[in-house]
């Protein structure tokens, strides 16, 4: 082995790392996710870096005696958005929360 080949190739692997990382993060920026509640009453669309993008509400569930219902389903909505969106985001970026083989 060669003084400084296993730096070199560290070097290697760390750079052969970022560039992964910087594509799962570009690819997450443009992947649609969605998060529901009450069976789909509530819909909450975002992308998988965790921008929420719109909001959609059944009419059924809009009964201005019951407002609580609604906030409690936007709510539950975003927390599965949270899930969904975290999940994606194990699957394409998983495999580089490893790090380097050592």
């Amino acid at each position: 082995m060669q003084p400084g080949g296993s730096m070199e190739d560290l070097m290697a692997q760390v750079g052969a790392m970022q560039q992964q990382l910087m594509a799962a993060q570009q690819e997450l920026a443009v992947t649609t996710v969605e998060g529901q509640a009450g069976g789909g009453l509530v819909t909450v669309t975002g992308t998988g870096d965790g921008q929420v993008k719109s909001v959609t509400i059944d009419p059924k569930v809009v009964d201005p005696e019951d407002v609580e219902t609604l906030q409690d389903l936007v709510l539950g909505a975003l927390a599965n958005l949270a899930d969904n969106t975290a999940a994606i985001a194990q699957q394409k970026m998983g495999p580089l929360a490893g790090g380097l083989p050592f």
